[in-house]
């Protein structure tokens, strides 16, 4: 299967027009036209009608196999091109919000860097696919347990901070003055679901172990990626939300209550291209073990001297 007439289907398809298509990909409506005939050979099947222009159900299919072949390709690319790419200079990182706590924060480079904030399933992706020279990623997990994170690519991950978590609630509420809250008693309240800002509602369902799909009900859906004004919709009584202790501490008109069960942190992961390397003598994994130099196509310069700092 050709990736060139993959990613071809997959933007007439998500377009629905061959023409737009055509305009976004560079290409011509007649080439547009013959890639589609080819996969279209290639596979033996329709992926396409043409009036409306729609995926067949065999198009549909093949659509939930592209995004992950498109994208293994992309980092495949990314990965070997660091092999002969010149020493960098400058830093970029993708982030996910509440990744930047000021740990952090303060381990940036003073000069050269480019930060950008991204929902936390494209962190690995930018990563994986060159977009970011580094990654900084948060979730939710049981204490020193890792993250899950996409398979798009191989990738080091390295833990760098836990925080406890706290249930952010109007300082009025019947539950403020409580020492801890079990999230078993919160199953029935109204939530914020907030995915980018916030703790996922369906990451809270999966931890509560309940049945498929019960309990943390949306109340309001805030589709910004500031944790502030998450906070603050919290403390207004628009329903709980669930933040990092840090984060949910001093919000004006608003109590944070420690989650006590279960006993999950918020965890916050850097991400690196590449495998991990295996340990060296002193025990030390990657690229800042003393004395050795990176090897071609690890990260060096701004994104080793980074995950130092992060790592000291």
């Amino acid at each position: 299967m050709d990736p060139h007439l993959l990613r071809t289907y997959v933007t007439v398809a998500r377009l629905a027009s061959f023409s737009e298509a055509a305009r976004e990909l560079g290409y011509t409506q007649s080439a547009v036209s013959q890639h589609i005939a080819a996969l279209e050979t290639d596979l033996g099947l329709p992926l396409l009608g043409r009036r409306p222009v729609a995926p067949t159900p065999a198009g549909r299919r093949l659509l939930e196999h592209a995004g992950a072949l498109l994208l293994r390709i992309d980092a495949a690319r990314a990965d070997l091109g660091r092999f002969a790419a010149a020493p960098r200079t400058t830093l970029s990182v993708a982030a996910s919000p509440l990744a930047l706590h000021p740990r952090v924060l303060a381990a940036l480079p003073a000069t050269g860097v480019t930060l950008r904030a991204l929902p936390r399933e494209r962190v690995a992706e930018a990563v994986a696919t060159g977009e970011a020279d580094a990654g900084l990623v948060d979730g939710i997990a049981a204490p020193s347990d890792p993250l899950r994170l996409p398979d798009v690519a191989p990738l080091t991950a390295t833990g760098v901070a836990e925080e406890p978590l706290a249930v952010v609630l109007p300082a009025g509420h019947p539950l403020a003055g409580r020492a801890g809250l079990r999230l078993d008693d919160l199953v029935d309240a109204r939530w914020l679901d907030a995915p980018a800002a916030g703790v996922p509602l369906g990451r809270l369902r999966e931890v509560h172990a309940g049945p498929a799909g019960r309990g943390f009900r949306t109340a309001l859906r805030y589709e910004g990626t500031d944790t502030r004004t998450l906070a603050a919709l919290a403390a207004a009584g628009h329903g709980l939300a669930l933040l990092p202790l840090p984060v949910a501490t001093g919000v004006p008109g608003a109590a944070a209550v420690p989650l006590a069960a279960p006993r999950l942190v918020h965890r916050t992961e850097l991400l690196l291209p590449g495998p991990e390397r295996p340990p060296g003598p002193d025990g030390r994994r990657g690229p800042d073990r003393p004395g050795e130099p990176d090897g071609p196509g690890e990260p060096d310069g701004p994104a080793a001297e980074f995950a130092r700092r992060l790592k000291s």
